[in-house]
C-alpha cells in the first residue's frame, strides 16, 4: 500500500535548485501552496526486503566500474546543477548555445517551473527519507560528499527522489514543449542527465526514475496555469529567434557518442 502522507505548509522544503541566474532571489513557482502533492503519485521508496532495494544495490556496485571513464566525466559535469551549467548541458540537444544572458525569458520560465517541481521533490524526500547508496555500500562517487550534506540538519541529504533528476527532467520537459522538432534529442539528454546520478553514485537508480516521474506529474499541473502558458509563449518566441541567429554549440558529436552508451547494467 502506498504511503499517503501530507506535509504541512509550514514545513520549509529544502530545494536543490540554485537561486535565479537572472535575479538574486529564487523565483516564485506557478502553483499555490498545497495545490498538489506528488507523494500521492510516485511509488514509495524501496526498503530492505523489497526487490527494488536489492536491484538498486546491484546497480550501484556495477556502475562503480565506470569510475574515471568518459561517462564518469560526463556524470561529474552533470553534478553541477546551476542554471548556466544546465543551459550548457542542453545546448547541443536544442541546437543552439544557451546561456542565461541570451535567453533570460526561457531561463526564468524553467526556474519558475523548477521551483514547483523542486518543492515536490523535497516534499517526497522528507516523507520517504531513503539513504543514499554510498552510505549503504562502499564505492566512489563523482562529487564531494560535502556537497550532499545538509548542514542545517547535520546529516546527509536524502536520496529519493533525485532532486538533480527532477531539475534536469524539468528542463527537458519545458524545452521539448517549445522546441518539439528537437524533442527526441532534448528528452534523450534529460534521460542521460538523470542516468548521471546513478553513474555518479550519488543516487539510486530508483530515485532517478522517481525524479523523472515527480517532475512529469508536477509539470502536468503547472502547464495548465495561464501564467505559465503566457511565459511559455514569450520564451518560445525568444528561443525561436535565438535558434535562427544564435551561436552553434561545440563538442556535440562527442556528447552524442556518450549519450548513445546506455549505462544500465544487465544482471
Amino acid at each position: 500500500m502506498k504511503v499517503r502522507l501530507s506535509i504541512a505548509a509550514a514545513v520549509t522544503a529544502t530545494v536543490l535548485f540554485t537561486a535565479s541566474a537572472v535575479s538574486s532571489e529564487r523565483p516564485k513557482g506557478y502553483l499555490a501552496p498545497d495545490e498538489f502533492d506528488v507523494t500521492h503519485v510516485i511509488e514509495p521508496a524501496p526498503r530492505p526486503g523489497d526487490p527494488r532495494y536489492e536491484t538498486d544495490r546491484k546497480i550501484f556496485k556495477a556502475t562503480r566500474k565506470l569510475v574515471d571513464t568518459p561517462r564518469w566525466k560526463l556524470a561529474t559535469e552533470d553534478a553541477d546543477y546551476t542554471v548556466p551549467a544546465l543551459a550548457r548541458d542542453f545546448s547541443c540537444a536544442v541546437g543552439v548555445k544557451l546561456t542565461p544572458q541570451n535567453a533570460p525569458k526561457l531561463m526564468m520560465l524553467i526556474e519558475r517551473a523548477g521551483a514547483d517541481t523542486g518543492v515536490q521533490s523535497s516534499k517526497a524526500k522528507a516523507v520517504y527519507q531513503r539513504h543514499r547508496p554510498f552510505t549503504i555500500d562502499k564505492g566512489r562517487i563523482c562529487q564531494p560528499e560535502s556537497e550532499l550534506y545538509d548542514e542545517k540538519k547535520q546529516r546527509m541529504s536524502y536520496d529519493y527522489p533525485s532532486g538533480h533528476t527532477t531539475w534536469g527532467w524539468t528542463w527537458a520537459l519545458v524545452l521539448s514543449s517549445i522546441a518539439p522538432d528537437r524533442a527526441q534529442q532534448i528528452l534523450e539528454r534529460g534521460r542521460a542527465y538523470g542516468d548521471s546520478r546513478f553513474v555518479c553514485g550519488a543516487h539510486n537508480e530508483s530515485a532517478v526514475e522517481a525524479g523523472m516521474l515527480s517532475a512529469t506529474a508536477t509539470m502536468a499541473v503547472v502547464q495548465t496555469k495561464p501564467e505559465y502558458q503566457a511565459d511559455r509563449e514569450a520564451a518560445k518566441a525568444e528561443l525561436d529567434a535565438l535558434r535562427h541567429s544564435g551561436e552553434q554549440p561545440t563538442a556535440c558529436e562527442a556528447e552524442a557518442s556518450l549519450l548513445n552508451q546506455r549505462v544500465m547494467p544487465r544482471f
